[in-house]
């Protein structure tokens, strides 16, 4: 139970003197409807169902008072009695309630939120280690079983608050009795823990499953294209039917084994009731009134008991995903790169290059327990305010250089140098004020452009906008969309063709006014005409930012300042275009042959 007692700190640490205000407000509830059962009593008395021998009852002083008051008045003056106890009880039980939902939604808020809080303060490298679609799902159905688990334990909390009150009075009637109907509920609960442990069992197959689930659909929602393409609509189909046959086993077991345990607990339930009115009759000779009393009170119980049972199931099946976010929680705390307080505060201040951007004997490895090295002895040196060009093949390591340029990742052995000054975690919030990154797929949130932009400069005025538009040859066809800036492009940008997406993501970029700026593949999807007019775009940057620019094309990186050649994690070449394109056999001189062969395939469409 180590995670509900963690939760349970968590929920008194959130909530403070409200939860034990609303435990308060549950122990007068209880009371008020003990003292509702009492009143029963002289009821009992007056109607004649059983003479109540007032010696003989701890109640004897309120019997004995009544006898004093006109007998005319006795039962309306208990019967208002009941029913003003019964309307308190129920506007405080009303007033509890909502405070509890309050209670609960906003732990459950606070929850998401510290979660997510965490994902976002974690280090680049503990995303790539990890699938999207488990954050997702943690996000989601996991903290919608937790919030489920939390919901329980309050209920549980004010079911155990009331019972011990009501076995309170009933161990005031008769001890005896009472003693021995507890004694019975342990061995009741001891029988059926083996109930608990199978729900715990069947909650690590349900968050099992969940992942897969989940993993499964954003992969094919992601690739719906490829799907649709290939034809593999039948297949996915396939799959999903078989996860559908899985889960609908595990809540069927589920189900199956709920059913089961209260069927077992209804049974014990009536026979224990049997041999309660039996024993109470034959061997303890309880007196009418209190049997009468303690059969009340036990008859209000007996659902609570079951409850109890079904509660602990419910939090037993909760316990995984209460371990599941515990354990991501853990794991963010220790790939914190920073807090989101240290990113909005005031003392981050942009790097401005005044020399250069080097990295000194770098090297990285994504895996410590592999041999194999993504980046190994790279030294180079990225002059300010020029373009460096980046070339090699498909995973030479040419984006690894760059996530640790970025202070994405940090090197394994070596340094990064900014200015002749190392670059620390201290520094790392500053670097990316500095950076603008334009990916080869680029992103976009399913807003309006005009949202896209902003975010990334606020308060951003129109001619800015504009102007960043322009740059990036995307101010025309905006002005052709009916909306223009205020056009929703969909998800991820769907709406608008991969060039404009490129482009719009490479305005962005320019509208927050880099000092570096970093060009992954950033045009490939464009065509001839609007790459040459970014290129030239580009070339007045020159003296302004320094630029960093992943390429294959031709015309890409032939007006870089240096050329950098990486194969297999080493750099191999470096130098000026044209000196590098001339040597023989060499690394780049081979990309490029290879290019001249597929070049008129090589340009984008819009």
């Amino acid at each position: 139970m180590e995670p509900i007692l963690y939760f349970a700190k968590r929920l008194h640490s959130f909530t403070g003197m409200k939860l034990y205000v609303n435990l308060f407000g549950t122990v007068m509830v209880s009371l008020l409807e003990g003292i509702g059962i009492l009143l029963l009593v002289p009821m009992i008395s007056m109607s004649g169902i059983a003479g109540v021998n007032k010696e003989a009852t701890p109640l004897s002083g309120m019997i004995g008072a009544l006898q004093s008051v006109p007998k005319q008045w006795i039962l309306p003056i208990i019967l208002v009695s009941f029913v003003l106890l019964v309307i308190g009880q129920g506007l405080l039980k009303r007033s509890i309630g909502i405070q509890n939902v309050k209670i609960h939604q906003g732990f459950v808020y606070h929850l998401r939120s510290e979660t997510y809080r965490a994902l976002l303060q974690s280090k680049w490298d503990f995303f790539i280690m990890r699938r999207k679609s488990d954050f997702i799902n943690s996000l989601t159905a996991e903290i919608g079983r937790v919030s489920g688990g939390v919901s329980v334990s309050l209920q549980l909390l004010a079911s155990i608050i009331f019972t011990l009150i009501q076995i309170g009075l009933a161990f005031w009637l008769s001890p005896e009795l009472t003693l021995f109907v507890i004694v019975c509920g342990f061995a009741l609960a001891f029988l059926s823990r083996k109930f608990i442990q199978r729900s715990k069992s069947l909650g690590n197959l349900t968050l099992e499953l969940s992942k897969q689930y989940m993993g499964g659909i954003t992969d094919q929602l992601n690739g719906i294209k490829d799907i649709k393409i290939n034809m593999l609509e039948r297949s996915r189909l396939s799959w999903l039917h078989h996860m559908n046959m899985k889960m609908q086993q595990e809540h069927g077991e589920y189900f199956k084994l709920k059913a089961t345990s209260q069927f077992y607990y209804q049974v014990a339930s009536a026979l224990l009731v049997a041999a309660f009115i039996f024993l109470s009759i034959q061997m303890f000779e309880a007196k009418v009134e209190q049997l009468l009393l303690v059969i009340i009170i036990f008859s209000r119980l007996w659902p609570r008991f079951t409850g109890f049972q079904s509660s602990l199931e419910n939090i037993a099946s909760s316990i995984p995903s209460f371990n599941n976010i515990i354990k991501l929680q853990e794991d963010c705390k220790e790939a914190t790169e920073f807090s989101i307080a240290e990113q909005q505060g005031q003392n981050v201040k942009m790097i401005t290059i005044e020399k250069s951007l080097e990295c000194r004997n770098v090297y990285f490895r994504y895996n410590r327990q592999e041999s194999q090295y993504a980046l190994q002895d790279i030294n180079l040196h990225i002059p300010s305010n020029r373009m460096t060009a980046i070339v090699g093949r498909s995973g030479a390591g040419k984006s690894t250089l760059i996530d640790i340029l970025m202070g994405l990742v940090m090197p394994e052995q070596g340094q990064v140098i900014i200015d002749g000054i190392p670059l620390t975690s201290d520094r790392l919030l500053s670097l990316r004020r500095s950076i603008s990154y334009v990916p080869q797929d680029p992103f976009l949130f399913n807003e309006t452009i005009r949202e896209n932009l902003l975010m990334v400069k606020p308060h951003a005025s129109e001619k800015e906008i504009w102007e960043a538009l322009e740059f990036s040859v995307s101010a025309d066809f905006i002005r052709r969309l009916p909306q223009g800036l205020d056009t929703f492009i969909g998800d991820r940008g769907i709406r608008l063709s991969g060039g404009e997406r490129q482009r719009l993501v490479l305005a962005r970029a320019i509208l927050r006014n880099p000092s570096i700026l970093v060009l992954d593949e950033a045009t490939s999807a464009l065509d001839t005409e609007n790459e040459s007019k970014i290129q030239e775009a580009l070339e007045q940057l020159k003296g302004k930012m320094t630029i960093i620019v992943i390429a294959h094309r031709l015309s890409t990186i032939r007006n870089a300042d240096q050329v950098i050649v990486i194969d297999q994690g080493r750099i191999v070449q470096k130098g000026i275009f044209s000196q590098l394109a001339n040597e023989k056999k060499s690394m780049l001189n081979h990309l490029l042959e290879h290019q001249a062969i597929v070049w008129p395939h090589a340009s984008g469409e819009e």
